[in-house]
């Protein structure tokens, strides 16, 4: 096995290993959730995934942004099979492992050119909306730094990614056409084509070519990897979480509201005394905080909610629809996410440290305010609005039962609410004997 077999399997390995210790984490912190049975009406929620995941139908409702993100996408998945084919010529010391398939390989290769041009201009374009255009969506007051600048990031590795695929493809076929050993002769180059003319290669020497094309071929591979490490630590890990936090979607009316098993369960016995009452909650782990009403951290809320806070893409459809938002109040139920995801990451980081978890003295509300909460109307645009089924207002209902029942800190208009139920057994402040009096008006 050559030298540069041996290192490409160091690198590879190392990456893959890498990858997988920092999904296991996410894994786990996502289990640290409340458990949810969503696993009923299994061919709904693929034919729904189908829909909505994997043919993008909530991203063309904005058709410049979708059709875009549709180029992106279809470059992300498509172009990297050929990634397969670089994992066996680094393995194997072959080159171009797969072109004994003849007029096919010419197919996918110019196939593959033409997207990679399309990734690159969509790419670009996406930069410009957001740092010359500067869409408003994308500088609200939750989009601090590291947001954008972590999408400045991906965008910019696509089109280094892209770039070095199509210039390893101009040196190749440059080669190709020399007859240079090694280089097979085979692949259609649409497009490396026209940049190998436009840069010279036909009059470089054959050494100057293939140390482009070789730093180009390690650069692509060395992405890729470095890019899939990058995933867990980036919005851009919806990517991955898309698919099943689609699948595991609520598909129940998005206006009804879940409820409490316990409390429900508590209420069925006081009503119907032939109901046994539930059985008192389970003590909690060895560290673990112990059971709420509703959400004070991110133990109290379900893995689903979990799910959500790293499925988020920061995309900020869902605060561009909400009314509260758009009528100047503090809610933005893309911040209520990334302050979850930012909330179980903390978690997640006293857990490495120490090896369990131990009180640290913060919870949701370190991050999220009363105010915030109780701005949500529950109208639930932002779950119809987000491009992967993510459900913000099941957070916020949750953070809410925890303030009335636990905190006994009810919105000013909940509470009085509260009190004409007590007195009048209705939410209105006049006796029962006087609720028919408004026909007679």
């Amino acid at each position: 096995m050559s030298i540069s077999a041996i290192l490409f399997l160091l690198v590879f390995a190392a990456a893959v290993w890498w990858f997988t210790r920092n999904v296991r984490k996410v894994r786990r912190n996502i289990l640290l959730g409340r458990d949810l049975q969503r696993t009923d009406r299994p061919a709904e929620r693929w034919a729904l995934m189908t829909k909505v995941a994997l043919g993008q139908s909530k991203m063309v409702v904005r058709p410049v942004a979708g059709l875009l993100h549709i180029v992106v996408y279809a470059g992300f998945i498509i172009i990297n099979i050929e990634v397969l084919e670089i994992i066996i010529d680094g393995i194997f010391g072959t080159h171009r492992a797969f072109s004994f398939l003849g007029g096919l390989y010419s197919l996918l290769i110019g196939s593959f050119e033409i997207l990679a041009l399309l990734t690159w201009l969509a790419c670009a374009i996406f930069l410009i909306r957001r740092f010359v255009l500067r869409i408003k969506r994308f500088w609200s007051r939750e989009m601090t730094a590291w947001p954008r600048t972590d999408a400045g990031v991906i965008l910019s590795i696509e089109i280094l990614l892209m770039t070095a695929f199509l210039l390893m493809n101009a040196a190749d076929h440059t080669l190709q056409s020399m007859g240079a050993e090694h280089y097979v002769q085979a692949g259609a180059f649409p497009v490396s084509a026209v940049l190998a003319g436009f840069f010279g290669f036909g009059t470089m020497d054959a050494s100057t070519l293939i140390g482009i094309e070789r730093f180009c071929w390690w650069f692509h591979i060395i992405g890729i990897l470095g890019f899939l490490n990058y995933l867990p630590y980036s919005k851009h890990f919806h990517i991955l979480l898309a698919f099943p936090n689609v699948w595991y979607s609520k598909l129940q009316p998005k206006t009804q509201m879940s409820d409490m098993p316990r409390m429900a369960a508590e209420v069925k016995s006081m009503v119907d005394p032939s109901i046994p009452p539930p059985p008192p909650p389970a003590e909690p782990e060895p560290g673990m905080p112990p059971e709420h009403f509703g959400a004070k951290d991110v133990f109290d809320l379900t893995w689903k909610s979990l799910m959500d806070a790293y499925t988020c893409t920061e995309c900020g459809r869902c605060t561009s629809v909400c009314p509260a938002n758009l009528t100047g109040k503090l809610l933005s139920p893309r911040k209520i996410v990334m302050d979850t995801r930012d909330r179980l990451e903390e978690v997640g980081r006293v857990i490495d440290k120490k090896g369990k978890w131990e009180d640290d003295g913060k919870d949701l509300f370190s991050r999220i305010s009363e105010e915030e909460l109780w701005a949500c109307t529950t109208c639930n645009a932002c779950t119809q609005a987000c491009p992967v089924n993510i459900d913000p207002v099941e957070i916020i209902l949750d953070m809410r039962r925890f303030l009335v029942m636990e905190q006994s800190k009810p919105s000013p208009s909940l509470n009085a609410m509260f009190t004409t139920i007590e007195n009048n057994g209705a939410a209105w402040a006049f006796g029962p004997d006087k609720r028919m009096e408004w026909m007679k008006e």
